[in-house]
């Protein structure tokens, strides 16, 4: 029996073409405000709970290693402010793909019923969670200063254009998660231990070189190890200087997101008949 045709929302043929996102923003923007207005700034404990989690495990980090373990100094600066760098982009990183993979869901009753480029639901949700808490990232930092320690604020020239290197990494990672969360329920459930495994594997909290020599390249293989260094070197130290694995960096972002998007865009069609 042949189904019955969806309508389309906001002019988008149901052709199965990739979209033009250029023509669908208002539908992106309205996506991406009820994303930050009812997730964040709805509430007061959703607004408060997105600045307090990285805070309250930065204290608690704080308090284990330099008074239970007696950690000192990490490369010439303050435990404090090393961590803290480093720590605030992977929450927001992980946050960010654990709620693109559940995105499609909250959307199940529109995606039944009308056509629309179902990614953008994906982009919306990353966005606004990497929107937040890039905000928040730029407050600690300023608190960090206020308290005296050495931020190095010109810094931010080169810590911008990382942060977007990782937020495309990270959209296309959620785009294929998504995907597959609609068929494979188990994927948000999986992804949650996966991805504190990985925060230990990266040297968030401890430099690349208290590693031991012989892991020392499997650790530093992790490519959000590199854009931590990277953020180090341009907030603790100043060095603003572009380098060859910049490049690379961002080619392996990009395609990140080409690969992600393409399982998406495969599944995407088959999304009514599960969601």
């Amino acid at each position: 029996m042949a189904s019955t045709p969806r309508p389309v929302l906001s002019g988008v043929a149901a052709s199965g073409t990739a979209p033009d996102l250029t023509r669908h923003r208002a539908l992106f923007s309205n996506f991406f405000r009820r994303e930050l207005f009812a997730r964040y700034l709805g509430s007061v404990s959703g607004f408060a709970w997105a600045f307090l989690h990285p805070l309250a495990l930065l204290g608690v980090y704080h308090f284990v290693f330099t008074t239970v373990f007696r950690a000192g100094a990490m490369n010439g600066k303050s435990f404090l402010l090393f961590v803290a760098v480093a720590l605030w982009p992977w929450i927001a990183a992980q946050e960010a793909l654990q709620r693109g993979t559940v995105s499609i869901g909250g959307y199940s009753g529109l995606i039944r019923k009308v056509a629309f480029p179902h990614e953008l639901i994906v982009y919306a949700s990353v966005a606004a969670t990497l929107v937040l808490q890039f905000v928040g990232y730029i407050v600690v930092l300023v608190v960090l200063a206020l308290f005296g320690e050495p931020v190095r604020f010109e810094g931010l020239l080169l810590a911008v254009p990382l942060w977007i290197v990782l937020a495309v990494a990270v959209t296309g990672l959620a785009l294929a998660l998504a995907a597959l969360q609609v068929f494979i329920k188990d994927v948000e459930h999986i992804l949650m231990p996966v991805l504190m495994i990985l925060m230990y594997l990266t040297p968030i909290l401890y430099p690349l070189s208290l590693v031991p020599e012989g892991m020392r390249p499997w650790v530093a293989a992790n490519p959000f190890g590199y854009l931590v260094d990277r953020l180090r070197d341009a907030l603790l130290d100043g060095r603003l200087a572009l380098a060859w694995g910049d490049a690379i960096a961002v080619l392996a972002a990009f395609a990140l997101f080409t690969g992600g998007r393409w399982v998406f865009l495969r599944l995407s069609p088959h999304f009514e008949d599960f969601v």
